[in-house]
């Protein structure tokens, strides 16, 4: 078995190489030759952590496996660690036998950026201009440097339920040479390009935050009960996902669908976008919206993409299992 630690992730693993393994699995994801397993996710009764299981097979790029992890929201407070943990399993399909185990802390991370930018590259208006960020926590950091590359933009305006966390952004805006402004959640209407990143059992942004033509990422609702956005603000927009069957039961969908206001169907995956089958955004004045659920796929995709290059650099763990 293959092992590479957490230390050893941020030197092999770069926002462009996530960015083009979730591009390619959405892609694989949407032609069905890859697919996930059925999400596990609970709250284990300590900590007020959640923990779970998200896994999938891709026969295209041969990867199996899963991750495991959670939040852990105590943990920055207590231990000095960050909330959320995880870890990726891979496992050889010809054979069944574990093939890798490899730290998801940081994978997970610019996985998840990679996705709501990969998502900005194929459905935001070309001359989008003004970022939004409502959410201003650690992941906020990574969506935010990832979105940035996909744009021309010219400032950066963002907003949180803790304003005084709000120079987390500011700084990766500044880093960029560009302009950071703090808004009420109104003001987000001024924004071509607005990334949620929140982890809300209520909805944050309303129907009349977002404006006509803004494409909208939202990026935290990951389990059954959570919602960051108002379920009117689906009908108003075309939507697209990472998986149709995780939006509709754990992502925002779920809200929409329960209250009536769109229909599964009404809900597409973002990789037959990527694929040309589905046109994507189709005027200037549409609102288009992702539902980035977060799939299993995403972090072996990206988990794969290292084990090799670890093996390559010496900085792998290799041992008999």
């Amino acid at each position: 078995m293959i092992i590479v630690p957490e230390k050893e992730i941020a030197a092999l693993m770069t926002r462009a190489d996530a960015f083009t393994a979730v591009e390619q699995i959405f892609a694989s994801m949407s032609k069905g030759s890859a697919y996930n397993f059925p999400v596990i996710r609970e709250a284990i009764g300590h900590e007020n952590a959640l923990y779970g299981f998200k896994g999938g097979f891709d026969k295209s790029g041969m990867s199996l496996g899963l991750k495991a992890g959670g939040y852990w929201p105590n943990n920055l407070e207590k231990h000095g660690e960050i909330n959320h943990q995880s870890t990726v399993f891979l496992f050889d399909p010809d054979t069944g036998k574990v093939k890798a185990m490899v730290g998801g802390n940081l994978l997970t991370a610019l996985r998840t950026a990679a996705a709501s930018s990969v998502s900005i590259k194929h459905l935001a208006r070309k001359d989008a201009r003004v970022m939004g960020m409502v959410g201003a926590g650690h992941q906020a950091t990574f969506q935010l440097r990832a979105a940035l590359e996909q744009r021309a933009f010219e400032k950066v305006i963002g907003w949180n339920y803790h304003p005084e966390m709000l120079p987390n952004i500011e700084k990766i805006a500044n880093e960029a040479g560009l302009p950071f402004e703090a808004v009420p959640l109104e003001g987000m209407v001024e924004a071509d390009v607005v990334i949620s990143i929140t982890s809300t059992f209520a909805p944050t942004i309303m129907a009349h935050h977002i404006g006509a033509g803004t494409h909208i990422a939202c990026m935290g609702t990951d389990t059954k009960g959570k919602q960051e956005v108002e379920a009117a603000l689906l009908a108003k927009s075309t939507v697209f996902t990472d998986e149709v069957a995780q939006s509709i039961s754990i992502g925002e969908a779920q809200h929409a669908i329960g209250s009536g206001l769109i229909m599964e169907t009404d809900v597409n995956e973002l990789g037959a976008v990527i694929n040309g089958t589905h046109p994507g955004r189709t005027s200037a004045g549409e609102i288009t919206m992702f539902d980035g659920t977060g799939v299993g796929l995403q972090d072996l995709a990206v988990a794969a993409s290292v084990v090799d290059l670890a093996v390559e650099k010496g900085v792998a763990t290799i041992v008999d299992f």
